[in-house]
């Protein structure tokens, strides 16, 4: 990819059914696509691998937009049921697609699950599904692959090698997986390693921000 030069950040405030959310938007000169990215239901966009995608991303023509969901603008401490959580990422989309490029549906966690379930409706070329909650902690029959292998475009998973949510070995293989798959060795939920492990935590964000970068730039006219 070539290289670009990027603006400083802008904010924007977009009016949804349920309340006021926020764009944050690290905007490419000239884009090719935006990638948007929720956060969480624990966190909000300061999270390491949504800031490092923010900072990567840009000079590679790839605009990041972090949204932030209106729970957390209204500074709530707890994410409401998924459906709300839908309702504004919808009311949200308008907003991401008037830069008039191809929109990457995404984010972490919580925000991978609404990237998911809407990307279809919304038209998303791809969906990016960072530490995507495939079950909750010790609950494995409680399995959210549904959301995931149900998203209908492209998707790429990046995940914790040592996330309680979900490691990559208990994701449905091929062919019925119908996704790509990214390890980050000895990551947790966060993307976190241990001091001990034989890669820093720089290492393990550049994994995430350089396979993200070579999916997007795969020219198949999906991403």
């Amino acid at each position: 990819m070539t290289s670009d030069t990027t603006a400083e950040p802008d904010q924007q405030t977009v009016e949804t059914p349920a309340g006021d959310a926020r764009i944050t938007w690290h905007a490419a000169k000239r884009p090719r696509r935006v990638l948007a990215l929720g956060h969480g239901a624990g966190g909000g966009i300061e999270a390491r691998d949504l800031r490092a995608l923010a900072v990567a991303l840009p000079p590679l023509g790839v605009t990041v937009a972090l949204v932030e969901q209106p729970w957390r603008v209204a500074g709530k401490k707890m994410a409401p049921a998924p459906k709300t959580l839908d309702t504004g990422w919808r009311a949200l989309w308008p907003a991401l697609e008037k830069p008039g490029v191809p929109v990457v549906a995404g984010g972490r966690s919580a925000g991978a699950r609404v990237a998911c379930r809407t990307a279809r409706e919304l038209g998303a070329h791809a969906v990016l599904a960072l530490s995507f909650p495939l079950h909750p902690p010790g609950r494995p029959e409680r399995s959210r692959a549904a959301e995931l292998l149900e998203s209908g475009v492209p998707t790429l998973v990046v995940q914790g090698g040592n996330d309680p949510f979900g490691k990559p070995a208990e994701y449905p293989g091929p062919p019925e997986g119908g996704y790509e798959l990214l390890e980050v060795p000895y990551g947790d939920h966060g993307f976190a390693v241990p001091k001990r492990a034989p890669l820093s935590q720089d290492e393990a964000l550049r994994i995430i921000t350089e396979g993200v970068a070579a999916w997007l730039a795969v020219p198949d006219g999906t991403r």
